[in-house]
Parts: structure tokens; C-alpha cells; sequence
């Protein structure tokens, strides 16, 4: 096969994990309706084990030895994203909408370029710092105008949001050099063996704590539990994944995050076409800010 088509095959797959990671929010807001924040994570990362399993088994995945050196780091890391990360921002669904977590998700390049020029002195140019003072004034209108009483939602979703997002720019900001020493898919491996721990102990140590640990089962009673729980673990943990590293082969990475960078805006129409949920005028004019200041942050970058 040519280069040209391994490079069209790059980017069908890199438009397909768009689309993957955009409907995420949707299928959380769909697991939440029949589960809590701890049993949806704790079957997603169960769902995302067995399919590694699977993975690892067939040869897929080669299995890599490890040194106690080396998976401290990892576990380190791994606190950030997918702990916090997702349990951040599944408690935050449970208070807001999957398009105002688009919102929220697409402040992630600014917030890196942020993390970058503090953390690893990178520069920024004075366009940049435009770009990011638009879309935190944008982030700011929302959250001003974004009452309880005025468009249905508690502020505790947008915070627990914004510390999810600020939970994976440490991650990436962290774990850029553990990146560098270890392969994509066996770092990808190890993070969900750990979520699947984590997030299983937390949920059984709950219901066994109140003797409710046959309502943990429940849920996959539900065919839309099990939808959501397949497409979160097996599709938006793994295949998106997988589809990534692809991507990363034969594309370069700057075009691979303007791609990343349509997800947000997926989740926004998603959640209104999917969900029914209502877009209010404060949430448009803020998305628009931030999407502006997202523009200008990939856009104007400084010259070498």
C-alpha cells in the first residue's frame, strides 16, 4: 500500500476518534441516568480492561517488563488522567449538560499553553496571549451568567469541568517526559488497568459499606447502561486511542490537534440534537469567545 493511502487511512481514523471523543459526553450524560459517577466509571474501565485484555492476549499489545522505577512514575501520572480526570469530569455531567462540557473541554489548548509557558518556559506569542485572555473572558461570562435559576444547571458542574480539564493539562504537562521514555499503547495499557482498580475499589468499598453491593449490578439490567459502557470503555478509552497513535504515524501533530479541537464542538451540537438540551445566548456568545481565543491560540504561533 502507498504512503498516500496509509496517510487517507490516518486521517479517516483520526476523523472517526473526533467523532468517538465528541459523543463521549453524550454517553456519560446517557450511564448517568440509570448509575452514580462511581459505578459508570467503575463498568467503563472494567469494559476498557477486559477489551486491553483482549488486546494483550491476541498479541495485539505487546506486554513490556517494568521496573518499580519505572511504574512510579506511571502511577504518578496516572492520578491525574484517568483518575481525577474523569472522576471530575463524570461528577461534573451530573450537575451540567454535555454541550456546556464542550464548552469547557475546548478551554484545553489554552490552559496547556498556559502549563507550557509557566512549567516548561515555552513562548508564547503576544497574539497567543490575546487568544487566552479572549477565551478566559469567555469562561467568565458563562460561569457569571450561568445561575441555577437562569439556565437549569449547578456551578458546581462548570468547576468540577475545569478541574477535570485542569487535572489532564497537569497530566500532559507531567507526563510529557514518561511519554518520551515509554510506548503510547503500553502507557495506555497501564493507566486503564489502574482506572479499572481505582474506580472498582471505590465503588464496591461504597456499596459494601452500606450493604448495597448487589444495586452495583443494576445498571446492566439497562441496554442503554450497557450502550454507554461499551462505547465509553471499549470505543472513547481504547479505539480512540488506538486510532490516535495511528494518526501520529503518517500525520503531523499539529494537524492531528486541530482535529482534537473539533471534539468540543461535536459535544456542543450533540448535546443539543442527541440530548434536546437548551443553548442559551450566554453559552453561544461564551462558546464563541472561546472558540475564538482557541483559533488564535493554534493559529499564532511564535516564529522560530
Amino acid at each position: 500500500m502507498s504512503s498516500s493511502k496509509y496517510k487517507l487511512l490516518a486521517y479517516i481514523g483520526l476523523g472517526v476518534m473526533t467523532l468517538i471523543v465528541g459523543l463521549s459526553f453524550i454517553f456519560v450524560k446517557i450511564g448517568l441516568e440509570s448509575s452514580n459517577t462511581w459505578d459508570l466509571l467503575a463498568h467503563r474501565f472494567s469494559a476498557a480492561f477486559v477489551a486491553i485484555a483482549v488486546l494483550k492476549l491476541s498479541g495485539v499489545i505487546k506486554t513490556q517488563r517494568k521496573s518499580l522505577r519505572d511504574w512510579m512514575p506511571i502511577l504518578g501520572v496516572s492520578l491525574l488522567y484517568p483518575i481525577l480526570c474523569f472522576a471530575f469530569q463524570t461528577l461534573g455531567l451530573e450537575h451540567s449538560t454535555a454541550s456546556y462540557a464542550g464548552i469547557i473541554y475546548a478551554l484545553i489548548p489554552v490552559f496547556t499553553l498556559i502549563g507550557g509557558s509557566i512549567f516548561l518556559k515555552e513562548k508564547t506569542s503576544g497574539l497567543q496571549k490575546v487568544g487566552i485572555a479572549i477565551s478566559v473572558l469567555g469562561l467568565i461570562y458563562i460561569s457569571l451568567r450561568n445561575t441555577s435559576g437562569e439556565q437549569g444547571q449547578s456551578p458546581w458542574g462548570g468547576i468540577l469541568l475545569l478541574l477535570s480539564v485542569l487535572s489532564f493539562v497537569a497530566y500532559y504537562m507531567a507526563g510529557k517526559k514518561i511519554m518520551q521514555r515509554h510506548s503510547s499503547l503500553g502507557l495506555t495499557s497501564a493507566m486503564i488497568t489502574f482506572g479499572f482498580i481505582i474506580f472498582n475499589l471505590i465503588a464496591i468499598v461504597r456499596h459494601a459499606s452500606n450493604g448495597s453491593l448487589a444495586i452495583f449490578f443494576e445498571p446492566m439490567g439497562k441496554i442503554s447502561f450497557v450502550y454507554s459502557v461499551l462505547y465509553l470503555g471499549v470505543l472513547s478509552s481504547v479505539v480512540s486511542s488506538f486510532l490516535s497513535n495511528y494518526a501520529l504515524k503518517y500525520i503531523s501533530t499539529a494537524n492531528v490537534s486541530i482535529f482534537n479541537n473539533i471534539s468540543p464542538l461535536i459535544s456542543i451540537v450533540g448535546g443539543v440534537v442527541f440530548l434536546r438540551e437548551t443553548l442559551y445566548l450566554a453559552q453561544i456568545i461564551g462558546a464563541i469567545l472561546v472558540l475564538l481565543g482557541v483559533i488564535m491560540v493554534l493559529g499564532f504561533k511564535p516564529k522560530k
